[in-house]
């Protein structure tokens, strides 16, 4: 692809996520994202077709972070338990202030409404977070009453729902991610000391969200 037509079907991208962002994906036309991206509507058509391809190519577009988060907690010798901790402050990180992955959680959570097959993320984080409660059990740092399947399922499912009402609640995410953290590892760990091990985690969180979205200014 030419990079002017890179750049224009980024730039749709970008004008669409904002517009999901604030007014939901039945709230937004195809006139709505013309007018704010500064672009035709034929040119919207031209690269995306439909609103539904253009939403679908935002959540997409949020879930190709999830491979390049999961990489940036990979290196050897950290305690697996705290990979799981820094990991989840990325995503929240993302989830809070990256467009394009705000777009992308409104829109997983207004699917119905899509006439379109939504992907979904879920499988892939279950999987990471129960190889890692793997990795803490054979070390010794998981109480012996997880399970480290079951437990992955009851953590990506309470994180993604902290996540979503993160803006129906006062306080900074980060702060908010914390005080959960602090709940959950007095059920993970054998004999629960959460403080410690949650700041060595987030000594290891990106500065910026991972990928090229622009922040949402919100």
């Amino acid at each position: 692809m030419q990079d002017r037509a890179r750049a224009t079907r980024r730039a749709l991208l970008e004008s669409a996520a904002h517009l999901f962002v604030e007014r939901g994906y039945v709230g937004t036309s195809i006139n709505d994202i013309s007018d704010h991206s500064g672009k035709t509507s034929g040119a919207i058509y031209f690269h995306y077709s439909s609103k539904e391809k253009l939403a679908l190519a935002v959540i997409r577009e949020q879930f190709a972070t999830w491979p390049q988060l999961v990489a940036a907690y990979t290196a050897p010798g950290v305690p697996p338990l705290e990979k799981l901790i820094a990991l989840s402050f990325g995503v929240g990180r993302s989830l809070s202030e990256d467009v394009v992955a705000r777009a992308g959680a409104r829109l997983w959570a207004e699917r119905h409404g899509i006439e379109a097959p939504v992907p979904t993320p879920f499988g892939a984080w279950v999987l990471a977070a129960t190889r890692l409660l793997a990795q803490a059990r054979a070390r010794g740092e998981l109480a012996a009453d997880v399970e480290p399947s079951a437990a992955a399922v009851t953590l990506v499912c309470a994180f993604y729902g902290h996540c979503a009402l993160a803006d129906e609640v006062p306080g900074r995410w980060g702060e908010r991610l914390d005080r959960w953290w602090q709940l959950v590892l007095r059920s993970l760990q054998p004999d629960p000391d959460p403080g410690p091990l949650i700041d060595r985690a987030k000594t290891r969180i990106p500065k910026q969200p991972v990928g090229p979205s622009k922040r949402y200014p919100g």
